[in-house]
């Protein structure tokens, strides 16, 4: 048996030696002056060899209750160094999580800054294209390759535009995990979407040249279709917002009295509000719209609904 003594007087040969304590358990000293506690056993008829530290981090009093707890386990019949190994694999699988979850937790960190209908649709986005690919993955076993099949798998589609962003996306979710501990890099930063997807010819809209300017109103105030859609082409020239601002206009966002538009902040693209001016022949088409609205809460109802 030995000693707490015997073990400080130990010292380093020529060669590594043992020194027994019981039961197998034995200290390894290293030709380097290392103590290690090793414990020899045999399991399944074959001969194993457990470690329990090393000497004096690890006293003998408490080598002697590790040994003896890990004998218990193998006269039960589980192999102590097997259960070792499986319990830290489920501690490592722990702290690792699928791409999904990382995914909300990126959601719920991003979602403040930006509009309730932008964050639904990179939602959207990222439910129907990127989750069915890789959402059940762990965020630390996805490689650039896998990243790459999804993207091009969304482009097959015909979904070019969806693909890029889909790419974007899961760099950001990647950029997060990584700030946050969760993974160690992100396998979507070595992929340039010119890479693996296919480039489209850019056709630019035309642009209404100064001198075009004057026909272009003089053909809206002679426009042969609907009524209320002449009058939303009129506001969008006289207050040059963007045309879904526009489309969701409501007549409570209207100060008339103050000849001012103020566009709520979930509306807008970026969570602010925006306070669009009135001139006079805004405010006169916006008398002509009430007309045509009604009691509508829409400045421009739909047709049908």
């Amino acid at each position: 048996m030995l000693t707490d003594t015997a073990i400080k007087r130990a010292a380093a040969g020529d060669r590594d030696y043992k020194m027994a304590d019981a039961g197998g358990l034995f200290l390894l000293v290293t030709k380097a002056g290392g103590k290690l506690w090793r414990w020899k056993y045999r399991f399944e008829g074959k001969e194993k060899k457990m470690s329990f530290g090393q000497y004096p981090e690890v006293t003998l009093a408490e080598v002697r209750a590790l040994h003896a707890s890990a004998r218990r386990m193998l006269v039960s019949g589980v192999d102590p160094m097997g259960q070792r190994s499986a319990e830290k694999r489920a501690i490592r699988e722990s702290n690792e999580l699928p791409f999904r979850m990382v995914a909300f937790k990126w959601h719920e960190h991003w979602e403040g800054g930006n509009s309730p209908h932008y964050v639904k649709a990179t939602w959207s986005r990222l439910k129907a294209n990127v989750f069915p690919a890789i959402g059940d993955c762990l965020i630390t076993e996805i490689q650039a390759p896998e990243i790459v099949v999804m993207v091009k798998a969304i482009q097959d589609r015909g979904k070019l535009d969806i693909a890029k962003r889909a790419l974007e996306t899961t760099g950001q979710i990647f950029r997060y995990a990584v700030a946050h501990g969760l993974t160690q890099r992100n396998p979507a930063s070595d992929i340039k979407p010119g890479d693996i997807l296919k480039s489209r010819q850019k056709e630019n809209h035309a642009r209404v040249d100064v001198k075009e300017l004057p026909a272009l109103l003089r053909a809206i105030e002679i426009y042969q279709g609907k009524h209320i859609t002449r009058l939303a082409m009129k506001l969008l020239a006289m207050t040059f917002v963007r045309t879904s601002e526009l489309i969701g206009a409501r007549w409570s966002e209207f100060d008339l009295e103050a000849s001012r538009w103020n566009i709520p902040a979930e509306r807008m693209k970026m969570k602010t509000p925006h306070i669009v001016p009135l001139s006079w022949q805004a405010l006169d088409v916006l008398a002509l719209l009430k007309g045509l609205s009604g009691n509508n809460e829409l400045v421009f109802p739909g047709a049908r609904t």
